[in-house]
């Protein structure tokens, strides 16, 4: 038996893979990881070692791989946030305010595979204002937990036809949750009309009329989601990265020159001189026509 992760021996919601696999008979069990919960780590292969089972554990990059997200959230309370970007080889998003497609479809369909890994999208206010996106997996995977869509909002309440408060058009009853606003607690009541179409959590202290990024990480795992893909805009995407709170970025590069009066920066805003070095780039790929780069980020 081939398995990524070690298979689980505490007592949680679902029978201990452990039990099953030593119930099951198996002769010979290969471990790509180990467990990073504390409850198991190691004693699943404890456990099937003591029934006679032949355990190897390889430890490999790839299986660490896929566990990241995973072993990242067993041990924190913020979300593991993940990074998207894309702009032209000059380091804009657009060449001016509105003019959103930078990449071609294939990058575009990577996007919604991502999308499906993570717990909820997230973007800034702004983004939502100028393009008014859906935020949905197109097309739509089924799962068990509902999918989320995050707005980060800090000055006035966004405008309820907004597409994005809009239940997604032919998919399952459930699929979605309700949109998820993040707003400083100091704008309780410019934000109240929103309650009654999406879910909104007000952060930070009682008087803050500036959203505190880390709070509103923190409420947004409060409220279940463990895994967020930002897709922008620049000013929160350079925000977060500025914070701290951004561990992998995925950054899609088009074979395309922006640069004109009025274009749109890819990061805006924020001070990013303290994680200038130390960034560990593990992946680049060729997407279609354009190039996608992925890179785990230090923290400040």
């Amino acid at each position: 038996m081939y398995v990524t992760l070690e298979p689980h021996d505490h007592e949680s919601t679902m029978p201990r893979c452990s039990v099953a696999v030593v119930e099951a008979g198996i002769a010979r069990v290969v471990v790509g990881a180990l467990d990073p919960n504390v409850r198991t780590n190691g004693n699943g292969v404890a456990r099937m070692r003591a029934a006679g089972i032949v355990v190897d554990v390889v430890d490999d990059p790839p299986s660490l791989a896929l566990i990241e997200r995973f072993a990242y959230t067993i041990d924190s309370v913020l979300p593991f946030v993940t990074l998207k970007m894309a702009m032209s080889l000059d380091g804009f998003v657009s060449p001016r305010p509105g003019m959103h497609r930078v990449t071609g479809e294939e990058a575009r369909e990577r996007v919604y595979d991502l999308r499906a890994e993570h717990d909820a999208v997230m973007v800034g206010a702004g983004t939502v204002r100028v393009d008014d996106p859906l935020l949905t997996i197109r097309p739509h995977r089924t799962r068990v937990k509902p999918y989320a869509r995050v707005v980060i909002c800090e000055t006035a309440p966004l405008p309820l036809a907004s597409r994005v408060f809009a239940p997604p058009p032919d998919v399952p009853p459930g699929s979605y949750r309700p949109t998820i606003v993040l707003a400083p607690a100091g704008l309780a009541e410019e934000f109240a009309l929103l309650n009654a179409q999406c879910e909104v959590l007000m952060c930070g202290e009682p008087d803050a009329h500036q959203l505190d990024l880390r709070a509103a990480m923190l409420a947004l795992r409060g409220a279940g989601i463990a895994t967020v893909l930002c897709e922008g805009g620049p000013t929160l995407a350079a925000r977060l990265i500025a914070a701290g709170l951004v561990e992998r970025i995925v950054w899609f590069v088009a074979p395309a020159f922006f640069a004109a009066p009025g274009a749109v920066p890819v990061l805006n805003g924020a001070d990013l001189s303290a994680i200038a070095n130390g960034w560990t780039f593990d992946g680049v790929e060729r997407v279609g026509n354009d190039l996608m780069i992925t890179a785990r980020l230090p923290h400040v």
